[in-house]
C-alpha cells in the first residue's frame, strides 16, 4: 500500500502542471483573435460608374459592336451595345483616357478626372486627336464619328483627258503638228534657206550622210559648190566677117 501511494503522488502534481501549461499556449491565440475581432473594418474604396454612347453623322448608319477601353484597357474594357451605348462599372478616382477601338470610324479620345470629393461629377476633356485644341464635354459622353477610315482606293473611271497624261501620246500629237505646220514654216523662207532645209531632210532620212556632213563640217573638209559653166556668145562682128569669106569663096 504504502508503494502504491508514492506512485499516485508524483500523478498528482503533474496534472495541475500541465494543465497550467495548456492555458498558457491557449491565452496568444485568444488574444489574436479578440484583437482581430475588435479591429476597425478597412474603409471601401470609392468607385463609380463612367456612361457614354457612340454616333454616326448619318442616323440612319448602323454601328457594329465596338471596342471602348479606360487607360488602354488594362483595367477597364467594354463593348457598345445595339443602341451605341457602353458603360464602366467601378472607376476608381484620378486621371483616365477613354480610347474608342474602332476600325471603320475615328472617334475623339476623352481625358476623364475623377475626384473623391466629387465622383458623381467627372470632368470630361475631348480631343479630336492628339494635339488638337481640347474641348469640355458633359458626362454622360456624347461621341460622334469625325471620319471614316478608308482602306481600298476606288478604282476611278475612264476620263480623256487621262489619255493626255501619256508621253507617247504626247509625242505623237507634237509629230503630228509638226507635218501641218513644217510646210506653212517653208511657205515664207526663201529659196536658198528651203534647199538647205530639204538637204537637211534628205540627211536626216540616211543617217551616215548626216554624220558625214556633221563631220566635214567641224574639219572644214566640206565640198565646195562647182562652179558653173560659162557660155561664150559669138560677136555680130565675127559673123559678119564669117559670111563675106562665104560669099568670097
Amino acid at each position: 500500500m504504502a508503494m502504491a501511494t508514492t506512485k499516485l503522488i508524483p500523478m498528482a502534481l503533474l496534472l495541475p502542471l500541465f494543465i497550467s501549461m495548456l492555458s498558457l499556449a491557449i491565452q496568444p491565440h485568444a488574444a489574436a483573435a479578440a484583437t482581430k475581432t475588435d479591429a476597425p473594418p478597412p474603409p471601401s474604396p470609392v468607385t463609380t460608374s463612367i456612361q457614354g454612347r457612340l454616333r454616326l453623322p448619318d442616323p440612319s448608319s448602323s454601328l457594329n459592336s465596338t471596342r471602348v477601353t479606360l487607360n488602354d484597357g488594362s483595367r477597364h474594357s467594354t463593348y457598345t451595345q445595339p443602341d451605341g451605348s457602353f458603360v464602366f462599372y467601378r472607376v476608381p478616382p484620378g486621371v483616365h483616357l477613354l480610347d474608342v477601338q474602332s476600325r471603320e470610324h475615328h472617334f475623339s479620345q476623352v481625358k476623364i478626372q475623377l475626384l473623391e470629393e466629387a465622383m458623381d461629377v467627372p470632368k470630361c476633356i475631348e480631343y479630336v486627336y492628339p494635339g488638337a485644341p481640347k474641348q469640355a464635354i458633359p458626362h454622360p459622353l456624347e461621341l460622334t464619328a469625325h471620319a471614316s477610315y478608308e482602306y481600298y482606293e476606288p478604282r476611278q473611271g475612264f476620263s480623256p483627258f487621262s489619255l493626255l497624261k501619256n508621253p507617247m501620246l504626247l509625242m505623237m500629237i507634237v509629230s503630228v503638228g509638226g507635218m501641218f505646220m513644217m510646210p506653212k514654216m517653208m511657205e515664207g523662207l526663201d529659196p536658198e534657206q528651203k534647199e538647205q532645209m530639204q538637204r537637211q531632210m534628205a540627211m536626216q532620212q540616211d543617217p551616215s550622210k548626216m554624220l558625214t556632213q556633221m563631220f566635214q563640217d567641224m574639219t572644214g573638209t566640206g565640198e565646195e559648190p562647182a562652179a558653173q559653166p560659162v557660155e561664150k556668145k559669138t560677136s555680130s562682128k565675127a559673123g559678119g566677117k564669117t559670111a563675106r569669106r562665104g560669099k568670097r569663096d
